[in-house]
Formats: C-alpha cells, sequence, structure tokens
C-alpha cells in the first residue's frame, strides 16, 4: 500500500488496525519524515508493544521504537549453511552437497561471499545460474565479471536496481563519501580513522551547529553504517565509537566502482583493468598488481587534476610528480619499498592536508622540505621509524593531528639500529616516542599529538603547555626531574580526553604523578606504561574515565587497586597488561563486598602472571560483556555476570583443565561462549 498525506488509504489503514492485530512491514523506510507521516496514520494502542524489524533505517526506529527495551530487531543476513542450501536449491532444484565437487564449491562460496547473505541476490543469481551449464567454468565466468553481467543481464539487473534504490537515496554528501571509498581493494578493512580523516581533508564536511568538520565526518561514517551501505567490521567493545573499521559488500562495491567511474571520481590503476579514462580523474588508486611503466602512468591519467593518491603494494619512485599540484591526500599506508629519499618531493605538494606513511617501516626520516606543507592537518607515521621531527615542523600552523607510536615495544627495534649505526642517537632518543623540535607551541590547533619524547630539558612542556586545544597526548620518557613541570602542564590542559604515560627503568613513574593536584576533569583514556607501587590518589576522582590500561606498573596494593578502579563509575574497559601487581605470590583478584564496577564491559588480563584468580561476587561488574585472558587463571562467579556473552582465552591454554571455567558458563543464563584465539 502506498501512502501519501492526503490520500484515503491512510484513513481506511486506520480503521483496519482498530480492528485485527496486525504485522506491519515497512520496506525501504529512509527519513524521519515519512516515519512521522505513517505513524499519524496509526490509531494509538495504549497496551500495545511495537515490534520494529529493520534491515536499515536503525536511526530513525531508534528515535521512534526504543521506549521498550527489546523493541527494535534486527533481520540478521542468512548464516554461510543456509545460504549454501538456498543456493543449490535454486540452482538445481533440490539442496545438494558441493563438498564432493571442490571446484564447484570454490567458485559457489566465491558468489555467496558476493551475496552476503542477501536471500534476493543469491536467490536471483541462482535462478540465472539455474538456465546455465552447471560447470566451474561457467560459474567462473560470472564471479569473473559479475559487473558487466549486472549491466548487461535483465535477470541479474534486478539486483542491480534494488541496490541503486539505496544508493539514489542517499543525500548527496553521503553519496560522495560513499564513492570514495571504491579506492579501497576487494575486502580491504577500512579503518574508521583513515577514512573520516580523509573526507575531512578533501572537504566533504564542514562545521555545524559546533559540530567540528571532524565530528561532521565521523557521523557520515555512523550514517552509512545505519543504511548498510557499509558493514561493520571490528568492533571496539566498551568504545562509544563502536566499529572501528568497515568494509564494502561485495556487490556494493561494484556499484560504487561504477558510479565512481561514471562520475570520474575515482579511477584503479590494476592489471587487466580498462585505462581509459573519460575526463578529469580526482582520485587515483594504485593496485597492488598494477605493473605498468611510468609512460603509462603519466600518460593515463591527468596528474595534474588530481586530488588524492592511494598506493597498494610496491612502491615506485615516479609515483609523486611535480605535476600533481592539487593533490590533498596522500595515502602510502602500508606501501612496501618505501624508504627516506622516495619523499624528497612531497616539499612541492604545497595543498597536501592529509599524509600517511603508517606501516612504512623503512622509513627513519621526514626532508626537511616537510616544512612547505603548509595546508597539512593530519600526520600518521604509526608503525614507521621516524623518531625525530624536522625542524620544520613548528611552520605548520594547520597542523591537527600527529599520530605516531605509543608502544614502547617498538624500543627493540629502534634502540638495536641506534647502537648500530648511530650510537650517539641512543642516548638521545627515548624508545618507542618521537622528539619534537622546540617552538611546538606554535602548532595552536593540534588535537592529537602522540607519542612524545620529553626526557630531557623542559623546554617541551612549555611547549605542551601552551597547546590547550589538544584532546589526546601520549608522552613517553617521565621521571624524577621533569614530572614536577609534566604535572603542571597536564594541569593546563582542560579539554584533554586521552592521555599515555610512559617511562622505563627500576624508578618507572615512581612518584611521578603524585603532584597533579588538578587532572583534567574531561579525561575518558588513561594508560599507564612504568613501576608505580601504588595508584595515584587523583585517579579515583576520574569520575568520566572509560578506559583504564595499566603496563608494568607493579602495583602491591592489590586490593587497593581494585578498591580504586572499581568504584569509578563510568570505567568501561580494564586492560591489565604485563606485570600489573608486583607481589610475592599471585593474588586474587576479587571483586567482593560491594558491587564494583557498575560500568565495565570489557576485562583483560594480558599474560598477567601477579593474578592466579577473579572472583566475581554476585551484583559485582553487572554489564561486563567480554572476557579476555592470556595466562592460566581460575575463576569464579562467572554464572553469575547477567551480561556476559563471550570468554576468550588464549589457544596456548586449549589443553588446560578448563572444565570448571566451562561449567560456570553453561550455569549462566546468558550462555556466553568460550573461544580460543592467536
Amino acid at each position: 500500500m502506498q501512502l501519501d498525506t492526503n490520500s484515503k488509504k491512510v484513513e481506511a489503514l486506520g480503521k483496519i488496525l482498530e480492528r485485527k492485530r496486525c504485522l506491519i512491514v515497512l520496506d525501504d523506510l529512509s527519513s524521519v519524515t515519512e516515519w512521522d507521516m505513517i505513524i499519524q496514520s496509526l490509531p494509538k494502542m495504549e497496551s500495545a508493544k511495537p515490534d520494529c524489524n529493520y534491515l536499515q533505517g536503525k536511526r530513525i526506529l531508534q528515535k521512534h521504537c526504543s521506549s521498550e527495551k527489546g523493541s527494535i530487531y534486527k533481520l540478521e543476513v542468512l548464516a554461510n549453511r543456509d545460504a549454501l542450501d538456498l543456493f543449490t536449491k535454486k540452482v538445481f532444484k533440490e539442496a545438494i552437497n558441493l563438498d564432493e565437487q571442490p571446484a564447484m564449491m570454490e567458485e559457489a562460496q566465491r558468489i555467496l561471499k558476493k551475496c552476503n547473505g542477501l536471500p534476493l541476490a543469491i536467490v536471483t543469481i541462482g535462478g540465472f545460474l539455474a538456465k546455465q551449464p552447471k560447470t566451474p567454468m561457467e560459474w567462473k565466468k560470472l564471479n569473473d565479471h559479475i559487473s558487466a553481467e549486472f549491466e548487461m543481464n535483465p535477470e541479474l539487473g534486478i539486483i542491480r536496481t534494488i541496490l541503486m534504490k539505496s544508493y539514489d537515496g542517499l543525500p548527496y554528501h553521503l553519496k560522495s563519501c560513499f564513492l570514495y571509498m571504491s579506492i579501497f581493494p576487494e575486502d580491504y578493512s577500512i579503518s574508521r580513522t583513515r577514512i573520516v580523516h580523509r573526507w575531512n581533508a578533501e572537504g566533504y564536511s564542514s562545521e555545524v551547529r559546533g559540530k567540528s568538520t571532524m565530528e561532521v565526518a565521523d557521523s557520515y561514517y555512523i550514517e552509512l553504517l545505519d543504511r548498510s551501505m557499509i558493514l561493520p567490521f571490528h568492533y571496539l567493545f566498551g568504545s562509544r565509537k563502536g566499529f572501528s573499521s568497515c568494509k564494502l559488500h561485495d556487490l556494493m562495491r561494484e556499484i560504487s566502482i561504477s558510479k565512481a567511474m561514471e562520475e570520474n571520481l575515482v579511477f584503479r590503476m590494476e592489471e587487466g583493468g580498462s585505462m581509459n579514462t573519460q575526463g578529469t580523474i580526482r582520485h587515483l588508486a594504485i593496485s597492488s598488481n598494477w605493473k605498468g611503466d611510468q609512460s603509462e602512468f603519466e600518460s593515463t591519467v591527468d596528474l595534474s587534476r588530481i586530488r588524492s593518491l592511494t598506493v597498494f603494494g610496491k612502491w615506485k619512485s615516479f609515483y609523486i610528480s611535480d605535476k600533481m599540484t592539487l593533490l590533498r591526500v596522500l595515502d602510502l599506508g602500508s606501501t612496501s619499498g618505501l624508504v627516506d629519499h622516495h619523499l624528497e618531493p612531497i616539499g612541492k605538494l604545497v595543498h597536501l592536508k592529509y599524509l600517511s606513511l603508517r606501516g612504512c617501516e623503512d622509513i627513519f626520516h621526514l626532508p626537511d622540505s616537510f616544512g612547505n606543507l603548509k595546508q597539512l592537518q593530519t600526520l600518521d607515521i604509526v608503525r614507521t621509524k621516524i623518531a625525530k621531527m624536522p625542524q620544520t615542523i613548528i611552520n605548520l600552523t594547520k597542523l591537527q593531528y600527529i599520530q605516531t607510536d605509543n608502544d614502547i615495544n617498538r624500543r627493540d627495534v629502534w634502540t638495536s639500529f641506534c647502537c648500530v649505526v648511530l650510537p650517539f642517537m641512543a642516548r638521545l632518543v627515548y624508545p618507542g616516542s618521537v622528539v619534537f623540535p622546540r617552538g611546538l607551541s606554535k602548532l595552536k590547533a593540534l588535537h592529537t599529538l602522540e607519542c612524545v619524547d620529553i626526557t630531557r630539558g623542559e623546554a617541551i612542556l612549555q611547549d605542551i603547555k601552551r597547546l590547550t586545544r589538544l584532546h589526546k597526548l601520549a608522552v613517553a620518557g617521565v621521571h624524577k626531574k621533569n614530572c614536577q613541570e609534566f604535572c603542571s602542564t597536564l594541569s593546563h590542559l582542560t579539554c584533554l580526553k586521552s592521555l599515555f604515560v610512559g617511562s622505563q627503568g627500576e624508578a618507572g613513574l615512581h612518584g611521578c604523578l603524585d603532584g597533579l593536584s588538578s587532572p583534567p576533569k574531561t579525561l575518558r583514556s588513561l594508560k599507564l606504561w612504568g613501576a608505580l607501587d601504588k595508584l595515584p590518589e587523583w585517579i579515583a576522582g576520574l569520575h568520566n574515565l572509560v578506559k583504564m590500561g595499566l603496563w608494568y606498573t607493579e602495583l602491591t596494593e592489590v586490593e587497593g587497586t581494585i578498591q580504586v578502579l572499581g568504584k569509578l563509575p563510568n570505567l568501561s574497559v580494564l586492560h591489565l597488561w604485563n606485570k600489573t601487581f608486583k607481589t610475592a605470590e599471585p593474588c586474587c583478584f576479587a571483586t567482593r563486598r560491594e558491587a564494583l564496577f557498575p560500568s565495565l564491559t570489557l576485562l583483560v588480563l594480558e599474560y598477567e602472571p601477579g593474578i592466579g584468580s577473579v572472583e566475581f561476587e554476585e551484583g559485582t561488574a553487572p554489564k561486563l560483556e567480554l572476557l579476555f585472558f592470556r595466562h592460566s587463571t581460575s575463576f569464579s562467579g562467572l554464572s553469575s555476570l547477567p551480561s556476559l556473552k563471550e570468554v576468550r582465552v588464549h589457544e596456548a591454554l586449549h589443553n588446560d583443565d578448563m572444565k570448571d571455567t566451562r561449567a560456570q558458563l553453561a550455569m549462566n543464563p546468558n550462555k556466553p561462549v568460550l573461544k580460543f584465539i592467536a
């Protein structure tokens, strides 16, 4: 039934619903306005509880159907076995066992992967193949040329037509964001941070009612998830952000590639693909299998017009060209074969706003010409070997995000390099961090700064103290001589939400953080690395803290630590890593006496020999969903955790006696799953 505001059908529908009990299916609901129009035509049923089923439009239903817990039900896609059964029934008119035909099974799995459990796609493709020769070669031909089949074959065209409705229903700003994702290869896990920073650099978002451009870009990501245009991939327990990465459904990716090429938005250089371009290409992606030369590279695309360059696979020296005068995004994340001298030309890319060298492990320093990138907003050098920033970085006054490692484990690689190649540097650089030059305070727009070596002198701390817009800070090298100035610096950073503090040696952080009298009240994430003996008293007052991580803290007051952390009202994620506690014998992590950890959803015990057992008293950790441990630990009270969904155990413990743990989980009404992982 089609409804509009003037239709008599609205009144007729209302009368039907007054007399009968009905299941109402709403197809293709895409806006709050449409829902408001429909709900007005429904009679008020005070005793009824609405049950809302959805495939898309979760955001709309949450606004109108969530007054009753559990009233929103997401229709899940078919499981792998069910999808295969449906497929074979459609192709062969009966469910047959393809395991006996491995070549057919391989191609069937490729087809089903593209369908991703969607019954419409499975039935349509299965119906088409039922009329074709049932051979592996025929199915392989379909897999290899699925895009062309969607375009040319009327039987399969219905899938494209329906999927295009989802695309056509997107507002203009989301269409650009969706097509932009065709840059990434098939099955690629697309980091949320990466794509949101890139959208922001491309100018896809603008400030709206007090929200920053980055926050607006992140809201676009959430909206694409809600509309099922992208698939959630990696879930972060306890995080407000939820999913940290996504993938494109294979069929939706075909739509994205097709439309992006049609609009000359994205061109992908790949072996076997078309090298013909029409019009001006704005975004260039080089696939890992492309084997062309410089002549082909420069003749295929007008390099003077491209706005972004993304390289997957092996680096070639001609990829950065003097002609790229309008380039805004240079994404070389995990590019292999990239070395320092390849970066010399980047100083000519004066419009660059986003530069990623993430995972380029043969990069040791940035060129001085880096200081010419006056428009740069984001610099990602995570998992490189850059240990010192060039002096010219202080010229980049628009820089907002500097992302480096805050993993002190990286010290092994860097220290070895220093001792062999640059022995004098080993005395100057704190392992696992980056040395910044004086004058960093000029970068007033900085939002994220990690991980800064503050070992030598107070000048760098004076600079950081003036960066009052900082939301995320990671530092290493705190010690007795600089800790007072460091605590003074923290008290000035009133916007700080995330803090990592690291130190090494026997002294570690012992007594270094006690001088912080007024920690940032906005702090939501705190990670401490280094010997403490006991937690600083001010931690008990961090009522907004959501995440806590402790590494090598060697705390001696086990029960006192549990009491402090357990009383934090919003603590959702707790990571206890190597040597969190230092005790003569393995201790008991017990949550007795009081209802502790009221908001905890994730507890990680990572190689923590100081904890021999964990006890959950009834009433504690009522929201705990995931428990993860890597060393042999005994548990009690697992059956009393009302929200527990999953217990993950390191695979090395698979042969340990897990009978008691299994028995407790079996008694839990939630029936939590026990998983062994690498």
